[in-house]
C-alpha cells in the first residue's frame, strides 16, 4: 500500500459522475457528503465539490472539472478529529492527519505547498468543510465506523510489542505496581477530540479499568484478613 494523498480521477456515470470503486476486494459506498470544501496543509479551499466516503478510502470529487479529484486510503489516516475552533481554522470542518512515506516529510512540505506542482505525497494534513456545518458529526461518526473496519496493521516482528494480554504477574510488577513508562499513553493521551486509528485510548481505558479493578479486589481481600485476624 502506497501511503498518502493521491489524485483521482476515476468516475463513472454522466455529469460529474461518481468514483469507481474496487468492487471486486468488497469495497463499498458508505456515504455520500454534497456541497464539500476541500482543504489540503496551508492551502486555499478547493472550489466545493462531493464527498464520497467508501469502506477503504475517502474521495473528494470536484462537481465542475472531471479531472480533479483526490483520494485517502483509511490506512492512511492517522488521526480524524471535529474542529469547530474558529481560532484553529475559520470554518467548522472535518480535521484530518495523513501518513506520508518518510519522516522527512515536515522540513519538504512548506516548499512542496508553495510551488505550483503540488506534491501530494508530502501532504500531512487534510480539511474537508461542507457548507453545512449540522452534517459533522454524521461525518465523523461514518469515519470513525470506516476506520474500524481498516485497522493499522501489525508486523509479525512487533506483535510481542502490541499484545493487550497482561497477566497477573506483568500487572503486580516486582515492585507491586506498574510504571508509566510501561504504557505511554497514560501521560500522552493520542487524542481527546477525535479518534486515532490505533485505538490506544480504548485500549489505555480498558487496561486502566483492570488494574482498578484488581487493586480494588487486592484492597478488599487485605480488610478481609484483617477482619479475620482481629476476630
Amino acid at each position: 500500500m502506497v501511503l498518502g494523498l493521491r489524485q483521482f480521477i476515476e468516475r463513472t456515470g454522466d455529469g460529474a459522475g461518481v468514483p469507481v470503486l474496487d468492487a471486486d476486494n468488497g469495497e463499498e459506498m458508505m456515504h455520500v457528503q454534497p456541497g464539500v470544501s476541500f482543504v489540503l496543509g496551508n492551502r486555499s479551499p478547493e472550489t466545493p465539490g462531493t464527498l464520497y466516503i467508501s469502506t477503504k478510502k475517502v474521495v473528494w470529487l470536484s462537481d465542475v472539472d472531471r479531472t480533479k479529484g483526490y483520494a485517502v486510503d483509511f490506512l492512511s489516516l492517522s488521526l480524524h478529529a471535529v474542529s469547530r475552533d474558529p481560532e484553529a481554522y475559520p470554518s467548522p470542518c472535518i480535521y484530518t492527519q495523513i501518513e506520508v512515506e518518510d519522516d522527512e516529510h515536515e522540513s519538504e512540505e512548506s516548499d512542496s505547498e508553495s510551488s505550483e506542482v503540488l506534491e501530494l505525497s508530502r501532504i500531512t494534513e487534510m480539511r474537508l468543510v461542507p457548507s453545512d456545518p449540522g452534517q459533522l458529526d454524521t461525518l465523523f461518526d461514518v469515519f470513525c465506523e470506516c476506520a474500524e473496519l481498516n485497522p493499522e496493521p501489525v508486523d509479525e516482528d512487533d506483535e510481542e510489542g502490541h499484545n493487550w494480554i497482561i497477566s497477573a504477574d506483568q500487572m503486580a510488577g516486582e515492585n507491586g505496581g506498574l510504571a508509566e513508562a510501561d504504557f505511554p499513553f497514560f501521560a500522552n493521551p493520542s487524542n481527546s477530540i477525535g479518534h486515532s486509528n490505533g485505538h490506544q485510548d480504548l485500549a489505555g481505558s480498558v487496561l486502566q479499568l483492570q488494574i482498578d479493578d484488581d487493586r480494588f479486589e487486592d484492597a478488599e481481600e487485605m480488610d478481609h484478613d484483617k477482619d479475620i485476624s482481629h476476630r
